[in-house]
């Protein structure tokens, strides 16, 4: 029998791929993302033919030797996750614009390795021959969990360039803590009272970087954290405060990638059904040298992640008093006088999602 092949189920692809991403199988998923993909650059010539939502923004049109416009459409922490590639596009293609969010304009702009950055909610963008968005970059390359570049190696030193926030000049393992996620998933945040057994540990001082309404919960004065949320709400001054850290401590959100991506140790606190991006069973992520998972063991069992937190903490802190956890050096100068600003107001902080 011959005739034409039915085309495939978007919500199979999707769940599919979903399984692949969170078995590590980054080449099954690419195949399921060509499920879609390769029939739609076949028919898109073709005379009434309309993009559908489930389809990338890139049509397959290759990258060397182009114009090509690299767009942000999903949240800061995708952006700060994917623009890993953004330097090898670079690289290759004869011209790059790469439009980001408004919010990190100033820590990114005139960056190296990144082409032309610019304002991704501009009404104009440049003229171009090929677009495509950022997350769309691991799947364009083909990468895998063996393969995946190295977070973008910049940002470090963009961020030390910046006026980093005023901090209490005592000793003890310097720790900036995130316990909230924004309101796009409140399941990823944790009661900042459920963290008392963490906030306990002894030779640890923790500073809090949280931004938006939880930021103001009064159990922060009540726990002892160090209310650096008031300096950080712009996220080039919440990157300077990460450098100054020995640790930071955050659920699932954009400051984590961002911690991540400035290379600072990084735990990572995750509900039992985390997002694709963490993968299944595993205290490690490719995405991120420096950073550990720490999973919920039951869903929605929150208490049982602090006490190992607090564990795995206690011995942190005293490696550190004996000269032995070898951590990479923390920022210093003006991030260490005992000064506290005033400037309030949160940091947007994104959703993070992704399609197949």
């Amino acid at each position: 029998m011959t005739g034409k092949a039915s085309p495939a189920d978007p919500a199979e692809v999707g769940a599919r791929w979903l399984q692949a991403m969170r078995a590590g199988d980054w080449e099954a998923a690419w195949r399921q993302t060509d499920r879609l993909e390769l029939p739609r650059r076949a028919e898109q010539r073709l005379p009434g033919f309309q993009r559908q939502p489930h389809h990338l923004v890139w049509d397959g049109t290759p990258l060397a030797g182009r114009s090509v416009l690299v767009r942000c459409l999903h949240g800061l922490g995708d952006s700060l996750q994917f623009m890993r590639f953004v330097p090898l596009l670079a690289r290759h293609a004869r011209e790059l614009h790469f439009l980001v969010q408004p919010a990190l304009l100033p820590l990114l702009a005139g960056a190296p390795e990144l082409g032309r950055v610019s304002n991704a909610w501009t009404d104009h963008p440049p003229p171009h021959e090929v677009e495509i968005e950022v997350m769309e970059l691991a799947y364009a390359v083909r990468s895998t969990a063996a393969t995946v570049p190295p977070p973008y190696p910049h940002l470090a030193s963009l961020a030390a360039g910046r006026q980093p926030p005023a901090l209490p000049a005592d000793g003890g393992l310097r720790v900036g803590l995130l316990w909230a996620a924004s309101d796009w998933d409140g399941s990823r945040s944790i009661p900042l009272d459920t963290l008392a057994p963490l906030l306990g540990v002894p030779g640890v001082r923790f500073h809090s970087l949280q931004q938006g309404a939880a930021a103001q919960d009064p159990a922060a004065d009540r726990l002892g954290l160090v209310p650096l949320w008031r300096q950080t709400q712009s996220i080039e001054v919440a990157a300077a405060a990460m450098l100054a850290m020995d640790l930071v401590i955050a659920v699932d959100g954009m400051p984590a990638h961002l911690a991540g991506t400035l290379g600072r140790p990084t735990w990572l606190l995750l509900k039992h059904e985390a997002d694709w991006r963490w993968m299944d069973d595993r205290e490690d992520s490719p995405w991120y040298p420096a950073m550990r998972l720490f999973r919920q063991p039951r869903a929605g069992d929150w208490a049982g992640l602090v006490r190992q937190v607090a564990a795995a903490l206690r011995q942190r802190a005293a490696l550190t008093h004996t000269g032995d956890a070898h951590l990479p050096p923390r920022a210093t100068g003006p991030a260490t006088v005992a000064a506290h600003g005033s400037t309030t107001g949160p940091a947007p902080q994104e959703p993070a999602r992704a399609s197949p």
